[in-house]
């Protein structure tokens, strides 16, 4: 299987409408006329490299920029790599012809700016992929692959796009801008594409090697330390109280707990971070200090840039939150999650903060130095895919990528460069450098697997909280730890009561996450927890070291089985190979012999 370029496309929009425009590479020359662009590009066997400039004397509105490659060489149907948008969504395997991009079914906008790049529907028969993706033909003896990356995401992101064209496979590269605006005489250089040939078996090292190349060109942040430590939200979820984190820091001493993360449920409302609710008669540096004065780093959860419609940030600067145009006419507040647990005053949708305004940067700078100065250097950054979704905000020029990395920039400065920040539902392409660890999967939850009539939107059952779907993410993007950040697969779930977990599906979540390397989390009542589970987290905890030691000196885990199945089954590291079932949980784990 291998690569042929085919065109260049772009889908802009200026004085004469919205269209796609397309030109042939013809010609020896580097620089091709996309209408109102131009887009130069050197082409080369590992890739390619390109800039896209405006030569009219008016301003262009730009949503994508793509690269078409023709796949040739392949036998059978195409096996794609999809790897998901942000923190929860998916990464799996999909045959073309057979599976369908979840939006196909859902055509929810809503959702789907939250698992997409680009929130609108893919076209008919069409798989995508973000930041990078594999592709393989049939497996079996000589199958081959390709790989295709992007080596960054701060400047736009990247989404690569499979269809079936009259009967030929095609792969559209696409840089995502947006519908940024560039204004004329501007030029925006997009970021190089990686590809790599090879024997589907190098599938899972091709991935590494992109990964460690994409680490390199984003700086990214690989060196803290293994993570061990306590989180409250899958006991106490929203109804957390102070009383709550006292009784668990009253019984900490018998575990080994490095960090003890307060999680959802301290603070006042969405958005007005410094301030602790009725539940929690101390302030934030009077809890920050009973977790310090335990031995232990204190650890906060935020959701920066969503703000509750009652929230006192709200009320005092509407000015703040980005809009929701449709058709060019701002139609109010942009509402860019819902959460009825929160409340807010709209039946839990939250609205957006625009993180091109300059007050709201200097806002997010402030809260984030404020917390650490309260006592808090390890912060949970959560729903941070809220800057990305389609919206009016006061720069157009920036592109989506740039308006959540312009956030985490502003926490990242205001935290200081000590702090630990931890991504979670984040666009994972655009922090690369900014934060120290994210996570890479779906929440975990006391079940292992859902019944299809669970799905809650149709296309998205994925994205729903279970156990084994996080298993599925650890498994597929174990290549990212400590390459990009530190991997967090999602807590332990160690409890016996409030569960549905069998305990085959305890432990192989547990191995799961030991072998993998990545952060481990305890997320229980403490006081419900007995020998056996400290016993389970003991195997953890030298599983995972073992692991992420490998990892630090450029091992780490891989999945052998990466494009055999749409969920893989297998995990491999110098702690151990887990063997399990994606269906029930059922495992087995081999350890090496200690000498």
């Amino acid at each position: 299987m291998h690569l042929l370029p085919l065109r260049l496309e772009a889908e802009l929009s200026d004085a004469a409408g919205s269209r796609t425009e397309v030109a042939d590479l013809e010609g020896t020359g580097q620089a091709f006329g996309l209408g109102p662009l131009e887009v130069d590009l050197e082409l080369h066997d590992t890739g390619l490299d390109w800039s896209v400039v405006t030569r009219g004397d008016g301003a262009v509105r730009v949503r994508s920029v793509s690269f078409v490659y023709g796949v040739a060489g392949g036998r059978g149907p195409v096996r794609m790599l999809r790897n998901g948008y942000q923190s929860w969504s998916p990464t799996t395997v999909a045959v073309l012809g057979v599976d369908v991009d979840p939006s196909i079914r859902a055509d929810l906008p809503f959702l789907q700016a939250v698992h997409h790049a680009d929130q609108r529907r893919a076209g008919p028969g069409e798989l995508r992929s973000e930041w990078v993706t594999v592709l393989a033909d049939d497996p079996g003896p000589g199958s081959t692959c390709v790989l295709v990356g992007f080596d960054g995401g701060d400047r736009h992101d990247g989404t690569l796009r499979v269809s079936d064209v009259d009967g030929a496979v095609e792969v559209r590269v696409e840089a995502f801008l947006g519908d940024a605006v560039l204004d004329a005489g501007a030029r925006r250089d997009l970021h190089p594409v990686r590809v790599e040939t090879g024997p589907a078996s190098e599938a899972s090292a091709m991935l590494e090697r992109w990964a460690d190349a994409a680490g390199r060109s984003g700086g990214a942040r690989t060196t803290a330390p293994f993570q061990v430590g306590w989180c409250s939200w899958y006991q106490y979820f929203h109804e957390l109280t102070e009383a709550d984190i006292a009784a668990n820091l009253a019984l900490a001493d018998r575990w080994p707990f490095e960090v003890f993360q307060v999680d959802d449920g301290y603070q006042a409302a969405i958005g007005d971070w410094l301030d602790t609710n009725d539940r929690f008669p101390s302030d934030l540096a009077g809890l920050a200090g009973s977790i310090r004065g335990s031995g232990r780093t204190p650890g906060l959860w935020l959701a920066p840039f969503l703000v509750a419609p009652d929230s006192d940030v709200a009320r005092r600067h509407p000015d703040w939150i980005a809009r929701h145009v449709v058709e060019g006419v701002d139609t109010g507040p942009l509402r860019t999650w819902w959460n009825p647990p929160w409340g807010g005053g709209e039946e839990g949708f939250m609205y957006g903060l625009d993180t091109t305004h300059p007050d709201v940067v200097a806002h997010l700078e402030a809260v984030s130095a404020a917390v650490v100065d309260a006592g808090f250097p390890y912060l949970k950054l959560d729903f941070t895919f809220s800057p990305a979704v389609d919206g009016g905000y006061t720069d157009p020029t920036r592109t989506p990528a740039e308006r959540v990395r312009a956030g985490f920039a502003a926490i990242r400065r205001g935290a200081g460069p000590d702090a630990f920040l931890l991504g979670c539902g984040v666009p994972l392409a655009n922090v690369v450098g900014l934060v120290d660890a994210n996570r890479i999967g779906p929440d975990v939850a006391p079940t292992w697997s859902l019944d299809p009539s669970t799905e809650v939107v149709a296309g998205y059952l994925g994205t729903q909280p279970a156990t084994a779907h996080a298993f599925t993410n650890t498994l597929t993007r174990a290549f990212m730890h400590r390459r990009l950040w530190l991997n967090d697969p999602d807590c332990l779930m160690l409890r016996t009561g409030d569960t549905d977990l069998s305990d085959a599906a305890t432990r192989t979540w547990a191995h799961a996450v030991g072998v993998s390397g990545g952060m481990a989390l305890v997320s229980d009542d403490l006081a419900l927890l007995g020998s056996d589970a400290r016993a389970l987290l003991d195997e953890v905890l030298a599983l995972g070291r073992s692991a992420d030691a490998d990892a630090r000196s450029g091992g780490g885990a891989r999945c052998p089985d990466l494009l055999e199945h749409a969920a893989p089954r297998r995990l491999v590291s110098v702690a151990g190979a887990l063997d399990a079932d994606p269906l029930t949980g059922a495992s087995v784990l081999v350890v090496p012999d200690s000498d």
